[in-house]
């Protein structure tokens, strides 16, 4: 028992890993969501720049790579042993473009906030990427349930492993 569900995930888990992508994304969004209710009350203070500059890093280096795993390895393999899911592949690999732009929109308002600390970023540009990773998780998370159902362990396995390379320093 681990009342405390400290496990960690793996690499040789590779669905386990997306969804752990999934938590850190739902996470960073809903302080996207509450940043400007924090500002009003709070100001521009360290806690929002730091907040901030958590939320580029994940967004410019960890959310590219985790498309990455979708788009080169997940989202093959489970059409390979899955291609009820092609529906599903195909609208999410077209809401990855708008969840980059999305992403863009946002950290300019960040950049923005962070040299003018009196800025208050745009509302419907933080509205706008928070509903679209809203979409965005509901449609790909029962394909990882696919994944786990109809993709043999083994294949699991080497996309993990491609997975955890594309991570190392080159």
């Amino acid at each position: 028992m681990n009342p405390f569900e400290t496990r960690s995930v793996t690499f040789a888990e590779p669905i386990e890993m997306l969804y752990a992508c999934h938590g850190k994304v739902r996470r960073f969004c809903r302080q996207v969501g509450m940043l400007s209710a924090y500002l009003e009350e709070n100001g521009c203070n360290d806690v929002v720049l730091q907040s901030i500059r958590s939320i580029r890093q994940y967004f410019d280096v960890a959310a590219p790579l985790h498309h990455q795993d979708e788009e080169n390895d997940f989202f093959p393999l489970l059409l390979r042993y899955a291609p009820q899911a092609q529906e599903g592949v195909d609208e999410l690999l077209r809401q990855h473009a708008a969840l980059h732009d999305n992403w863009q929109a946002v950290a300019a308002e960040f950049e923005r906030l962070e040299h003018d600390r009196s800025y208050r970023p745009s509302e419907k540009v933080l509205a706008r990427f928070v509903g679209s990773y809203d979409v965005h998780l509901g449609i790909e998370e029962p394909l990882f349930e696919l994944g786990k159902q109809f993709v043999p362990q083994e294949e699991l396995a080497k996309i993990g492993e491609r997975m955890a390379a594309r991570r190392r320093p080159k």
